[in-house]
């Protein structure tokens, strides 16, 4: 018997500075709402989906900084989303960005969390790979300060049981590093949530073309789901936030690495498919197989011969 879930990505145009997140919520419920008219059982949203992507200016002012940030999960502005939530049963992945204490120290994570449809959170997950720089780089128009604003992840790369499968999360540049797939891949993952906020620009003053970005980005979803056979559901915030430009092009991706849905608008839009979670199968007992297949005692030999030196 086939174990098919019924997932929407539900992409989001710009979110401006000036949007509040009771705005940005309505849209989301919105979307929500189309989906579920659509049969479907999760929605995923991108990253850092409450607020404009803020890790492209430049700022000092610490009170300035956190007011992008969310201090509990849900709160009063993210509750109706969780209320509708529940009320259509249906579950969610959700980006935003968290402040918390950890030690007595003040900690500030590119977060996603897994929400069930009963409205409880299944499971959180914190950025690992974060891209760009902790300081100002004054050649460039738009900066790329994730490492200025973020605290790297601590959480791994956990799976969860859900949706009757085996469930992950990753965030933006995470999609780009293999490790991210193998590990959860290693962990039977059947079905990965990644949301991203990736820019039409190179974040290092380069000349890459947004269609080349779009293309990477895709690339990127395929590879991890093929070498891992599981789906894959990256999705995006598109458009052109506040002058800057995002790529937009978010897909679903089959375990055959195939792209079997994929927006055509830098808008709020909505791509629906229905996920076999069985058909991660066929890969994961054949070409990748891993206990039969992968031979890691193999990588210090290699690596010795290249002259690199293998992880103690």
């Amino acid at each position: 018997m086939s174990r098919i879930v019924r997932v929407a990505a539900g992409q989001l145009g710009p979110i401006s500075r000036n949007h509040t997140r009771e705005q940005t919520v309505k849209r989301m419920i919105d979307l929500m709402r189309a989906a579920h008219d659509r049969g479907a059982q999760f929605i995923v949203f991108p990253e850092l989906a409450l607020t404009t992507f803020f890790p492209r200016w430049y700022m000092e002012d610490q009170a300035e900084i956190d007011r992008n940030f969310e201090r509990e999960m849900p709160n009063a502005d993210t509750q109706p989303l969780f209320d509708e939530a529940v009320r259509l049963g249906m579950g969610f992945y959700l980006g935003y960005a968290e402040l918390t204490e950890e030690d007595g120290e003040t900690r500030h994570y590119n977060t996603a969390i897994l929400v069930g449809p009963d409205g409880k959170i299944i499971g959180k997950y914190r950025k690992v790979h974060l891209p760009g720089s902790e300081e100002l780089r004054p050649a460039l128009k738009w900066q790329q300060l994730e490492k200025r604003y973020f605290d790297y992840g601590n959480l791994g790369f956990p799976v969860f049981k859900g949706l009757g499968g085996i469930l992950g999360m990753a965030i933006c540049n995470d999609r780009r590093w293999p490790e991210t797939f193998r590990v959860m891949g290693l962990q039977g993952v059947e079905l990965v949530m990644i949301g991203y906020n990736s820019a039409a620009h190179d974040p290092n003053g380069g000349e890459e073309s947004s269609e080349l970005r779009a293309f990477h980005s895709n690339l990127a979803a395929q590879a991890g789901a093929y070498q891992n056979s599981t789906w894959v559901v990256s999705v995006a915030k598109a458009g052109v936030e506040d002058g800057a430009g995002l790529i937009g092009s978010s897909v679903i991706v089959n375990p055959n690495g195939q792209i079997v849905a994929q927006a055509d608008s830098t808008e709020d839009e909505l791509l629906i498919h229905d996920c076999d979670l069985d058909l991660c199968a066929h890969g994961k007992d054949n070409m990748f197989n891993f206990a039969n297949h992968r031979r890691i005692q193999y990588y210090d030999r290699i690596t010795s011969q290249v002259g690199v030196e293998p992880p103690e």
